[in-house]
């Protein structure tokens, strides 16, 4: 039994599949990326499996994520912000002397 569920598309050529399938005669959820080229089209290695037994705590945690945390900037953005506003400060204030080639 296969089911697909959804697939995201993660760039032009590579999609993640999210279905219900049985593997080895177990049943589960995988969560694999699938590939579109000219060399290969299929399933990647990359991805992963829930198993039944695991599938209720995954799915608690997925539904825990809190939707504002993941839609605020990440840690590294609001700084690489304020470095980017300092050097242009600092660009504003410098004048280059006009004797100095530009590299």
């Amino acid at each position: 039994m296969e089911k697909e569920i959804g697939k995201i598309q993660k760039n032009p050529t590579t999609d993640i599949m999210i279905r219900v399938d049985d593997f080895g005669g177990k049943r589960g959820v995988t969560i694999r990326e699938f590939v579109t080229s000219d060399r290969y089209t299929g399933f990647t290695k990359a991805g992963t499996r829930i198993s039944p037994e695991n599938f209720l705590k995954f799915r608690e945690m997925i539904n825990s994520i809190n939707l504002e945390e993941l839609n605020a900037p990440a840690d590294g953005a609001e700084i690489q912000n304020k470095t980017q506003e300092t050097l242009e400060k600092v660009d504003a204030k410098t004048e280059k002397p006009s004797d100095l080639p530009d590299y």
